[in-house]
């Protein structure tokens, strides 16, 4: 998997070769993941790694990113100039039995920050020492020069299902899914979708572990992992090598739908495809299908007589403009082009995905909307993304950007409004907002056209 910090233009593929300095990132290291584990209810990080780290990447996933909030009770050793000389095992050792003194939970995982992986501590053997004596807890190796947060997430994940999930009595669940899908507290609004995602599934006749966020049951729906009927990857790549593991351990098959669905006509279609996979009841689940759609497009209806009214009012956008990870790039821009009609402008994914899945995800932007031209470009750096958006040609065209805080300067330039959907994320309060789904589609038209509205009023 391709590091954050490799350069992809390096013909050696040396590990670590720098692509230089990346302006205004839009992502937190692999130890990161940590918000990953607080998203786990019941589940507490333990860090070991230097003083601040911890804390720095948990503020910027959530506080500068729609300030999410979440609860930050963080163990962490605190590393320092002695522990870098003669190692730090001890130091973790103490803090781990202090924790399990004052501290109850579910699930520990210890993560580990770049000085315990430059210094070769065996954090292994620490730990290991704890789950003989029956702690629940385990280990995940997440040094930030490993990758970003979301390798950093599987690597997490990874390490709770062979450390901690016991599929010994496990018998299968027919009808049980596991979910793998949105990076939590990287998308701001990951707990109202991955909450719809769950009702919908709930709504054709499954069970579903969705693993995080209020939505779910916490550590039991972990320890249930083994006795899926089938693993759903909702995601254009992450989730799916977990998928494939899970697959490998315990038999599972897994449905990998790429683009997670937005609005009445993706989301039936990706339920259908959900209903004939899993072998579940047709019946029961058109039935679901048809109450929803008849309450979207009663929505949709009167949403039509603002459009048609408001042409010459307001400045109704024709082209969109998409800078995001991927699973919401490519979730926004399949609604925006194929069910809102809006013409394809650049389509950027920021979050450096791995190489030899990039053209997989590249077929999915070229089979929006039949000769519509869609393609994604993939690019880390703030500056260039932009030079590729400045670049476009607009005339004819009233273009309004979906992305982060960083577009809101290149969006004043081109004359396009700006709905923030990524990270950084710091003109947006997201609680339980979702723009998944058939009820999340109506919010994110209700916020694209209220800011639409707004920019035109305010001009």
């Amino acid at each position: 998997m391709l590091s954050p910090v490799t350069n992809a233009q390096d013909p050696t593929g040396a590990f670590c070769s720098s692509p230089g300095v990346i302006e205004q990132v839009r992502y937190g290291c692999s130890l990161g993941a940590l918000a990953s584990v607080i998203a786990i209810p019941g589940a507490i990080p333990i860090t070991h790694c230097g003083p601040g780290c911890a804390t720095k990447q948990f503020h910027a996933l959530s506080g500068i990113n729609a300030y999410q909030g979440g609860e930050f009770h963080v163990p962490s050793t605190n590393l320092g100039n002695q522990e870098v000389i003669f190692g730090g095992a001890d130091r973790l050792d103490e803090l781990i039995a202090s924790t399990l003194k004052v501290m109850e939970a579910d699930l520990f995982v210890v993560q580990t920050g770049c000085i315990p992986g430059l210094v070769g501590d065996d954090v292994g053997s620490v730990v290991r020492r704890y789950q003989k004596r029956g702690v629940p807890i385990v280990v995940a190796e997440t040094s930030g020069y490993r990758g970003n947060n979301f390798t950093g997430h599987e690597t997490v994940i990874r390490a709770i299902i062979d450390q901690f999930v016991d599929a010994g009595d496990a018998s299968l669940q027919h009808g049980l899914v596991n979910v793998w899908s949105l990076l939590p507290y990287q998308n701001p609004f990951w707990r109202g979708d991955l909450a719809e995602i769950r009702r919908i599934l709930e709504g054709i006749g499954l069970q579903v572990n969705i693993l995080f966020g209020p939505a779910s049951a916490g550590v039991a729906e972990w320890r249930a992992i083994p006795k899926a009927q089938f693993n759903l990857v909702l995601s254009p790549w992450l989730g799916l090598s977990t998928a494939a593991h899970l697959e490998d351990l315990y038999g599972q098959p897994f449905l990998h739908e790429p683009t997670i669905p937005i609005g009445a006509k993706a989301t039936s279609a990706f339920l259908r495809r959900v209903v004939e996979f899993a072998g579940l009841d047709r019946a029961r689940a058109e039935a679901f299908v048809a109450q929803e759609e008849k309450e979207h497009y009663v929505y949709l209806r009167d949403f039509a007589c603002f459009y048609a009214g408001s042409t010459s009012q307001y400045r109704l956008p024709s082209q969109a403009i998409v800078v995001s990870e991927s699973a919401y790039n490519l979730a926004v821009a399949s609604f925006l082009v194929e069910q809102l009609g809006l013409n394809p402008g650049p389509f950027v994914i920021s979050e450096n995905p791995p190489e030899e899945l990039r053209e997989t995800i590249q077929k999915q932007y070229r089979a929006l909307a039949e000769h519509s031209g869609a393609e994604a470009v993939f690019e880390q750096d703030g500056k260039r993304i932009h030079q590729i958006v400045r670049a476009t040609d607009f005339i004819g065209e009233l273009p309004i950007v979906f992305g982060s805080t960083w577009e809101a300067a290149l969006a004043d330039e081109i004359g396009a409004p700006l709905v923030e959907i990524g990270y950084p994320c710091t003109d947006e309060v997201v609680l339980s907002r979702a723009y998944v789904g058939y009820r999340g589609a109506l919010q994110l038209i209700e916020r694209t056209y209220t800011t639409v509205v707004r920019a035109s009023t305010m001009a």
